[in-house]
């Protein structure tokens, strides 16, 4: 499966959505969220890393844009990187703050508003497009590289009709 596309019904569906990506990710991963403000770009990544392991509380990380967080993927303890771009000024400020020094086969990087650093970031292994349609959400998952592929491959979601 190089694509999946969806209608979440609730914020429940976008919970077992993100539990079942937790359940398909690799390290060195990197994710791509797009969807306007409250489509559930940070809700998706919260049931992620709390599906993954992570027991705390998973903020936006709107004014720090990136938070780090410490999970397991199978047997292996890795490091989720949680980027919120949103108030970024530009690529410049991603690079000037070092940002692509997380982007490395140890790491999953999950990018809310990656527009806003376009030219520097690292190409997305997948695509993820949210939207508010009438009480819940539409959702499309995009495998763009072999390793993102692969992951949507792993992908076990059955939404609830």
């Amino acid at each position: 499966m190089q694509h999946f596309q969806t209608y979440l019904h609730d914020e429940e569906g976008t919970a077992a959505l993100g539990a079942a990506l937790a359940r398909a990710l690799a390290p060195g991963l990197t994710i791509y969220l797009h969807g306007d403000l409250g489509a559930g770009k940070t809700a998706l990544t919260r049931a992620m890393l709390h599906a993954a392991g992570y027991a705390g509380h998973v903020k936006s990380p709107t004014y720090t844009l990136a938070e780090p967080y410490r999970v397991a993927l199978g047997p292996r303890q890795v490091e989720v990187i949680h980027f919120d771009l949103y108030r970024l000024a530009g690529p410049d400020e991603f690079l000037d703050a070092g940002f692509r020094d997380y982007f490395n086969e140890n790491t999953v990087c999950v990018i809310e508003w990656p527009e806003k650093a376009e030219g520097v970031l690292p190409a997305p292994d997948i695509n993820v497009h949210l939207s508010i349609s009438g009480d819940g959400r539409e959702i499309e998952l995009r495998g763009l590289s072999d390793q993102g592929c692969q992951c949507l491959d792993r992908l076990n979601f059955a939404p609830n009709l």
